[in-house]
């Protein structure tokens, strides 16, 4: 994936994380001569380093994420480690009344979900203890394993002649005549006649070149692994405020906030070691399933993820120029991809989503917002560990 492609393509996305990998390879699939720019390694930052959820049921590309992810595996030619189910559990009444809400929306939707009493909680979850209040099992959803799927789709792209060029960020967006004309990055220009911009935290500053205004805040999103435990019979158990997986060689990957705000320059995130969240992770895994308590941490990683002001996702075909499609997914790229790669291959192709309305997700519901809205949210960045300590103590 990083030798240097012809110099151009039909469509070019810029961004390869899992949400314009899925877009070029729903753009591939349809024959376009696709082009990934990417400024480091595909699927390097939240799109490879998430806890692999696929059930988003307040989205209105849902129903599609939910009819496609079954099919990944064969659509792509390579596996995701794709499994269906979760089970959702409370330790605390309040708890138990924010899960019977999300069961009753899903029901209202048509999706089933079943009430578990405390034993059958456990019968699902054996790491679970006598903490457990009740639970709701989502016959629907289910998680995958994102390094996996990203490279299946990087992979499933070169199948079917599409090109990835890493470390080739994106720096100017050219335009001419009320278009965009191509792309200029380090390692040269790029030509292409449609543009995709998924290129998360950096989406906002580059389609400010062309006049758009896309709000975004950017945070760590930290997960921690833990050493293999018995594998339990469904591999999503979440609750006390997690998501998560069970890996299919046993290990717990779990995340769930408080986020550390940042911020995030043309090349990225600056590295460094994980953060004291990491201590508010641990304890709430071991409240949530006590039985894995004596688990040693083995790894932990962040993964950026943008966030917009009012959390939803933005995907929109842009009026001028109108040959550039904006897609961020504020923290819920991974599960949707199927769904969102889909999505983007008819706005640019076909100018409307075919299979959802996307109009609350339209780039323009900003239009008129304050210039200090990150600061009235609270959303700025501080040091590393005034800003880990204060958004731990959020909690």
């Amino acid at each position: 994936m990083s030798g240097l492609p012809a110099k151009g393509a039909s469509v070019i996305v810029v961004g390869g994380g899992v949400t314009g990998l899925s877009a070029a390879w729903w753009l591939a699939r349809s024959g376009v001569d696709v082009l990934v720019l990417d400024k480091g390694v595909v699927g390097w930052e939240a799109s490879g380093r998430n806890g692999g959820g696929a059930s988003h049921y307040h989205s209105p590309l849902f129903h599609e994420e939910q009819r496609l992810w079954p099919l990944m595996d064969e659509m792509l030619g390579y596996s995701t480690e794709y499994r269906r189910e979760r089970v959702v559990f409370a330790t605390t009444p309040l708890h138990h009344e924010q899960y019977q809400r999300m069961a009753r929306m899903c029901r209202d939707i048509g999706y089933r979900v079943d009430d578990l009493d405390p034993a059958q909680v456990r019968d699902f979850v054996p790491l679970a203890g006598d903490n457990v209040v009740s639970g709701i099992h989502l016959r629907f959803g289910g998680q995958a394993n994102p390094q996996r799927t990203v490279q299946a789709y990087a992979w499933a792209i070169q199948d079917l002649g599409g090109r990835i060029l890493q470390h080739a960020p994106a720096m100017r967006i050219v335009t001419s005549c009320g278009r965009v004309t191509g792309v200029e990055t380090p390692r040269g220009a790029f030509a292409c006649d449609h543009l995709v911009v998924a290129a998360g935290p950096q989406g906002e500053a580059l389609l400010a070149q062309v006049g758009a205004r896309l709000p975004l805040a950017s945070a760590r999103a930290e997960i921690i692994v833990t050493e293999p435990a018995p594998l339990m019979p469904v591999g999503g158990a979440d609750g006390n405020g997690l998501y998560g997986r069970q890996t299919l060689r046993g290990n717990l990957a779990y995340g769930g906030g408080p986020h550390e705000w940042m911020e995030v320059g043309p090349e990225g995130p600056a590295r460094r070691p994980s953060t004291p969240l990491l201590r508010n992770l641990s304890r709430r895994v071991a409240e949530l399933l006590p039985k894995a308590a004596h688990l040693r941490v083995i790894r932990s990683w962040a993964g950026v993820v943008e966030n917009t002001p009012d959390g939803r996702p933005v995907l929109d075909r842009l009026d001028d120029p109108g040959n550039l499609t904006v897609a961020t997914m504020s923290g819920v790229g991974f599960g949707l991809s199927p769904a969102t790669g889909h999505a983007i291959r008819d706005l640019v192709l076909d100018g409307r989503c075919s299979f959802a309305d996307l109009a609350n997700l339209s780039i323009k519901r900003f239009e008129g917002l304050p210039e200090d809205w990150r600061e009235a949210a609270g959303w700025v960045a501080t040091t590393h560990e005034a800003g880990a300590a204060a958004l731990a103590t959020q909690q």
